[in-house]
């Protein structure tokens, strides 16, 4: 995770969010580090090859039925959180700004029936306007500058149909002052944007990760109240 890679790695997703930011394409960063990591996980710093740890206890503890639901995952990485929801029968699109990352993921799993694309969370299909039944965000939003969240937000919640899920892992932050960044932890003010779109949050969970300077964390469960 990020939170335990070598100080070199860290600085270089700095610098590549910064030119990125700088050029006016915030999220313009992502392909060039999947397609710079060359095949090696080791070089992206989220790859755990493995669903994300929060993502995977809440399908343990929820043990929910996909079976005829629909499920979005924004900003896939590998597909392993992908594959677990269509493991509990969801029909599973994910998608990624990268190509890089969505060719790994179809490499990685060639036989799966998730619907892998490369999409920009900016500038969706409008087809999926409302089009899910769960929607799964982990820890994306904290990777992008503060300055496009309220967009951010806007384009996340009209995915889910009414009465659906959103499903949010991200670091959190204490205090409104802006962070140093990337990532970007979000903050109370920040989140309760979901909440005036129209979502209620119906769960909010607390941890930590990091050995040294453990930094805390938000896994938050938001329901569609629109009808």
């Amino acid at each position: 995770m990020f939170e335990q890679q070598p100080p070199q790695l860290r600085q270089k997703v700095k610098r590549l969010a910064s030119e990125a930011i700088a050029a006016s394409t915030p999220s313009a960063w992502f392909e060039t580090l999947y397609a710079e990591a060359e095949g090696d996980t080791q070089n992206v710093p989220w790859a755990r090859l493995t669903p994300y740890p929060a993502v995977g206890d809440w399908l343990e503890t929820h043990n929910p039925s996909g079976e005829g639901k629909t499920a979005l995952v924004i900003g896939c990485g590998l597909g392993d959180d992908a594959e677990a929801l269509s493991q509990r029968g969801f029909q599973v699109t994910a998608f990624d700004i990268s190509p890089t990352a969505i060719a790994w993921c179809q490499q990685r799993f060639p036989e799966s029936s998730v619907r892998y694309q490369v999409a920009d969370l900016l500038n969706l299909d409008p087809a999926w306007h409302r089009a899910f039944d769960f929607v799964l965000e982990v820890r994306n939003i904290q990777a992008l500058p503060l300055n496009i969240r309220t967009a951010v937000v806007a384009a996340i919640v009209p995915l889910l149909a009414p009465g659906g899920t959103l499903l949010i892992v991200t670091r959190f932050r204490d205090t409104e002052d802006e962070p140093d960044g990337p990532p970007w932890a979000l903050s109370e003010v920040e989140l309760s944007q979901f909440q005036q779109q129209g979502l209620r949050e119906r769960d909010r969970y607390i941890f930590f990760e990091g050995e040294t300077n453990p930094v805390k964390h938000l896994r938050l469960e938001y329901q569609n109240l629109s009808s």
